[in-house]
């Protein structure tokens, strides 16, 4: 395994299951808000994080949590595994305000810097959530159903699913050479 892609929506954890594999694997981890987003919340033109994600796409060995769906085709192309996050909304908006509480002021490890959690940003990132729920969802449903057969596809459905998928990788790792 050297190339994972990981998708899901907002607060479905997966920042948190990129940094866990990362552990697991070795593979550096990249998170799409660090090319989404510059220092300051300031977002990159729509080509720049086109060129960037495809610089990282390029690489040899990564795992590239997150969205920017312009690159899903590359992306998915180039992995060996697709880790879909499929959680209930519920859930998600439940985990988003949690982390904002518990990151207030401060910037998440997934972030660039001098991007810190703000309870004020929180109606319009909901209302982003509620308005993409169906139409995203449905683009992830696509990518999977049209993965090339080189790319193993997984669904995590719950934390149990997660909790079983980390412990057969870390299974895994344990009887594989690193690099």
């Amino acid at each position: 395994m050297l190339r994972v892609m990981i998708v899901g929506q907002p607060g479905s954890g997966k920042s948190t299951l990129a940094r866990k594999l990362g552990q697991l694997t070795g593979l550096p981890i990249i998170h799409i808000d660090t090319i989404h987003w510059q220092p300051g919340w300031v977002e990159r033109s729509w080509g720049e994080k086109t060129h960037l994600c495809r610089e990282i796409e390029a690489r040899e060995r990564w795992i590239f949590e997150g969205g920017h769906s312009a690159t899903w085709d590359n992306r998915v192309a180039r992995a060996d595994l697709l880790i879909w996050i499929d959680r209930s909304a519920t859930l998600r908006f439940w985990r988003v305000v949690l982390r904002t509480l518990l990151q207030r002021g401060r910037s998440r490890p997934d972030l660039p810097e001098n991007c810190p959690e703000l309870l004020a940003n929180l109606p319009e990132f909901f209302r982003f959530m509620w308005r993409t729920k169906k139409s995203a969802r449905a683009k992830m449903q696509q990518l999977v159903a049209t993965a090339p057969s080189t790319c193993r596809v997984v669904c995590l459905r719950s934390n149990r699913d997660t909790r079983v998928f980390l412990a057969s990788i870390g299974n895994l790792t344990d009887q594989a050479p690193r690099d």
